[in-house]
């Protein structure tokens, strides 16, 4: 699954997912830098999503003053 495939909801679950693999020591060693690298890119996926709608929400607030 690609990121721009991604919303807010399915990355932050799918990182969490993820989170729990590790936490839980489910991964193999081989499978834990290919589980780190989609981490990042979920991170930034949430990220930039959240920027996004923070400069939304300051734009309605500036208008609305």
């Amino acid at each position: 699954m690609g990121s721009e495939e991604l919303n807010y909801s399915s990355a932050l679950a799918e990182l969490e997912q993820i989170l729990e693999q590790i936490e839980s020591e489910e991964l193999n060693v081989d499978d834990l830098l290919g589980k780190v690298k989609r981490a990042a890119v979920l991170v930034e996926v949430c990220k930039s999503k959240l920027n996004g709608i923070e400069s939304e929400v300051e734009n309605i607030l500036t208008k609305i003053k």
